[in-house]
């Protein structure tokens, strides 16, 4: 289409319906996200923004759904972390995740912390190295399934401290397991792992943001004894390729004036999520640095698709 078009059509949009594709079920994270954002957009652009759940691959199923849609910004997608990690455990995988989508905004950023039964003998990150070197294999590692971000963020710790845990994948929820003490420790989300902490039913050891929390400042981050580490759950907006870059302006545009409004925010941060703004440029950055660094930890510990 020629450039005044697409300008005319920028200015228009939205003239119906934009849906937005959450590649997770009902009731998931990135649903209860996109949802709180969908209704800031429908208010603020006079359209509804509408939630398509369609699950299935780990994400990959909606997400090909999204990406195969028309770039016109009537379908748009909520990306997650996964979508970086997916990138390299399915190998068949009909499209490219950096190449084929738009970037447009990001949404929220989500911290993980590690955490272990009070019966393994650690209260510090050393400690749980030196235990585990100690016991090489003996340890159980829980997580929510192959190649989720509880996952992956366990192995980048295998990988940069140098130790063995075992691996056990969910297909539901660990917790039960770890509370009980037939696994020593996980990944998981803060938000999921925040009142076990705080009434003491598990321990945490560390965050795995790049700093320490607010919501938890007496808990160190674990990049204070493995500098580099990081892994989070994020969340974000992005369309097919080649969606015109006036509807990706003003997309951005409402998407950072919702994460900076007051009530918006607070819903956000109650569940702990913290807001990411970002311009397109920098959402598609956080996305190719992903993709790069959770290839590199997968291949590291041999991950493949389930």
């Amino acid at each position: 289409m020629p450039a005044a078009p697409l300008a005319v059509f920028a200015q228009s949009f939205p003239s119906r319906p934009v849906r937005v594709v959450v590649a997770l079920p009902a009731g998931s994270s990135p649903d209860i996200v996109a949802r709180l954002m969908a209704q800031w957009l429908s208010e603020r652009l006079g359209q509804q923004f509408i939630i398509d759940n369609r699950p299935g691959a780990n994400g990959n199923v909606g997400t090909e759904a999204a990406i195969r849609s028309a770039p016109d910004g009537y379908t748009l997608l909520q990306a997650i972390a996964a979508n970086t990690v997916n990138a390299s455990i399915y190998k068949t995988l009909s499209f490219d995740f950096v190449r084929d989508i738009t970037p447009i905004a990001g949404v929220v950023r989500i911290p993980h912390v590690m955490e272990v039964n009070p019966s393994v003998p650690v209260t510090t990150v050393p400690e749980f190295i030196a235990y585990a070197k100690a016991n090489p294999g003996k340890l159980n590692m829980a997580s929510g399934g192959i190649g989720g971000t509880p996952h992956v963020a366990g192995e980048l710790f295998k990988m940069m401290a140098g130790v063995d845990l075992l691996h056990v994948p969910y297909r539901g929820n660990p917790r039960p397991d770890l509370l009980g003490g037939q696994v020593q420790v996980t990944f998981d989300t803060l938000p999921a792992s925040i009142e076990f902490i705080r009434t003491g039913k598990l321990r945490a050891l560390a965050v795995t943001t790049a700093k320490r929390l607010p919501v938890l400042p007496d808990v160190p981050a674990l990049a204070e004894f493995l500098p580099g580490y990081e892994a989070t759950s994020w969340q974000g907006l992005a369309g097919p390729k080649g969606v015109p870059d006036g509807i990706v302006e003003m997309l951005n545009k409402e998407v950072n004036a919702g994460l900076a409004d007051a009530k918006l925010q607070a819903q956000l941060v109650n569940l702990g999520a913290e807001p990411m703004p970002m311009t397109p440029a920098e959402f598609g950055k956080l996305i190719a640095d992903e993709v790069e660094k959770w290839a590199k930890v997968v291949a590291f510990a041999g991950i493949k698709a389930e």
